[in-house]
């Protein structure tokens, strides 16, 4: 049997359903197999001194459980304090002090063999000197984000470094990802590259215009899911929609850029067919992609998304930029575009893919072997030859 014990500042909360929903998914998936047991801790960051209670953005996450059963896996929400303004720096050592203590009362009953770190930044170098605390390996796994942006951030680079080179070993959500941590200067040889998987029995095509008609809609639909912030380029896409005459946009994701997105809306006229929806529960975005003749996300940086690939399982094709494993999924012209980050490049390739229609089975295909089950072999293989290793 092997105990995992999952480390991730991204995991879903009451107070934050979506939030490292694919972390979830991922450890599920671990979770179901007969020869692993799991345990979440799942820490996140507050300010000091109870100040957390008198801002918006933490109230809602101080009222979390600390303990929980959450979808049949124990998850544990330990708060750690971090200071505005140069949390980034300190907050590795901030969530490996907080946990330590965490991770010693559960290991009385749950001797986990490894420590599985689900995001490179914070978690990772606090994973790696809890490791080395408790005697277990350590993996780390790369996302994209946590590479990408935290590298750049004054004092976190080189902690990223150093704990990738401590670690036993590494995940990458794609080729290109792994490509980046070795040019950041981590070890290529311990790093595996992990992608992610889909559930193809609930992201799978539905009739088009039925699930259109289901949102009021009757045209072409371009649907973009993801956080609404700079990073996701959702101000690209808006501005793309006034060269796209009777095409629908509808944007599901919340964040601190709706205000400012619903002006853009309002100052380009497209209240009558540009639609932010807010944040959406994961079971309802089958349909929503379904709906859709065209998922594109303008990002200016990513792993690999887990709606690129729900998008194409959905039979909907991408029109994305060539961020991270983008040319691992569009390797076909049924899967989609990748474009230049300009409002121009995506409406020239989002008239491409309607004018297209590819057919919804080809494109579903381009994703056959995107699968949880896969994910979590492949996930179980690498943490059991840790531990192995290690003994």
């Amino acid at each position: 049997m092997l105990r995992v014990l999952t480390l991730s500042s991204l995991y879903p909360s009451a107070a934050r359903p979506g939030f490292g929903g694919f972390v979830e998914r991922q450890t599920l998936a671990l979770a179901s197999r007969s020869d692993v047991e799991v345990k979440v801790v799942a820490p996140f960051a507050v300010p000091p001194f109870g100040a957390g209670r008198w801002l918006p953005a933490y109230r809602a996450l101080l009222d979390l459980p600390e303990r929980e059963m959450r979808n049949g896996i124990e998850v544990y929400r330990p708060r750690f304090p971090t200071v505005p303004g140069v949390g980034g720096r300190i907050n590795p050592w901030s969530l490996g002090r907080t946990v330590a203590p965490l991770l010693a009362r559960i290991r009385r009953d749950f001797a986990f063999d490894v420590i599985d770190a689900e995001f490179f930044y914070p978690d990772g170098p606090a994973a790696v000197a809890l490791g080395q605390r408790f005697g277990v390996p350590v993996s780390i796994k790369a996302r994209g984000s946590d590479i990408h942006f935290w590298s750049g951030q004054k004092g976190c680079r080189d902690q990223i470094i150093r704990a990738g080179r401590a670690a036993d070993g590494m995940l990458a959500v794609s080729g290109a990802l792994r490509s980046d941590m070795i040019a950041l200067g981590l070890p290529g040889e311990r790093i595996r590259v992990h992608p992610t998987g889909v559930d193809q029995t609930l992201f799978a095509p539905m009739p088009r215009g039925e699930a259109k008609a289901a949102l009021g809609i009757d045209g072409p639909l371009v649907v973009s899911i993801g956080n609404l912030i700079p990073l996701k380029g959702h101000e690209l896409l808006i501005e793309a929609m006034t060269a796209l005459p009777g095409v629908t946009l509808v944007i599901a994701g919340q964040g601190p850029e709706r205000d400012r997105l619903a002006s853009r809306i309002a100052s380009a006229g497209l209240q009558d067919r540009v639609r932010l929806l807010g944040a959406l529960p994961h079971a309802a975005l089958p349909a929503l992609l379904s709906a859709a003749d065209v998922m594109a996300l303008a990002s200016a940086s990513e792993g690999l998304a887990n709606v690129w690939v729900e998008a194409l399982a959905c039979g909907t094709p991408i029109v994305i930029t060539d961020v991270g494993g983008a040319r691992e999924l569009v390797m076909r012209p049924e899967a989609g575009r990748i474009v230049d980050r300009t409002a121009e490049a995506f409406a020239s390739g989002i008239a491409e893919m309607l004018a297209g229609k590819p057919d919804s089975a080809v494109v579903r295909s381009t994703v056959a072997n995107f699968t949880w089950e896969r994910n979590s072999a492949a996930l179980f293989d690498h943490l059991a030859g840790l531990v192995a290793a290690r003994r």
